[in-house]
């Protein structure tokens, strides 16, 4: 057993919390991104492309994130791209964070009354005007809470990109608790650090959400 003090276990955890926030800020971005297509996609007046959204979102909120790693880290070398932990476990999370946020925002965009739809269509407005114009500027201040709030759901994800090999704070506690054989200690700084940048996410979230709400 190696003898490591006890900063030398938090300074070995925050680094490899670095990687555990780019992660996150890669799937959250980059999920944004691809969930504001499916959102498109799921509200078009195009049937293909309401199914093709659909299935897309019920598949991945119908199976565990676990399951779509491993899929993504072997599935990738069959189609030519060279699989590492760190291009799994983006594209993972990514994907993941798409069809929850397209969710998310769908709720948004159907909570604004249906009359705003009706006006926008007798300007002869066309659909992709009628999101731009109307409907996503008032969606937009009902889904900042909640996706505010769903960035600590994707913060706490990237644990679970530790079992394909990537070296975040949980697979970093993982490999210090078998050179310490001290798991108590080493996985209780772990939790402070996820809560540590849980936390201030969470109390975002509220925040937004009564000053929004006070505001409309």
């Amino acid at each position: 057993m190696l003898n490591f003090t006890l900063w030398d276990i938090l300074s070995n955890l925050l680094l490899a919390a670095r990687w555990t926030v780019l992660l996150s800020l890669i799937a959250f971005v980059s999920g944004g991104v691809a969930g504001l297509l499916l959102l498109v996609a799921r509200v078009s007046p195009v049937p293909p492309l309401r199914i093709a959204a659909k299935l897309f979102i019920e598949i991945f909120q119908g199976t565990p994130l676990l399951m779509q790693l491993f899929i993504v880290f072997f599935a990738l070398p069959l189609i030519g791209i060279e699989t590492t932990a760190w291009t799994a476990a983006a594209v993972g999370l990514t994907l993941f964070t798409a069809a929850y946020l397209a969710e998310i925002w769908r709720g948004c965009v159907e909570a604004v009354p249906k009359g705003q739809w009706e006006a926008s269509a007798s300007l002869a407005l066309t659909f992709g005007e009628q999101m731009r114009h109307v409907i996503l500027p008032q969606a937009l201040r009902i889904a900042v809470p909640p996706t505010v709030g769903f960035s600590v759901q994707v913060v706490k994800g990237t644990a679970v990109t530790s079992i394909i090999g990537f070296v975040e704070v949980t697979k970093a506690g993982t490999m210090i608790t078998n050179a310490t054989f001290q798991p108590f200690l080493v996985y209780g700084l772990v939790g402070l650090i996820y809560f540590a940048l849980c936390y201030p996410l969470s109390l975002s979230a509220k925040a937004l959400e009564r000053k929004l709400n006070v505001a409309r």
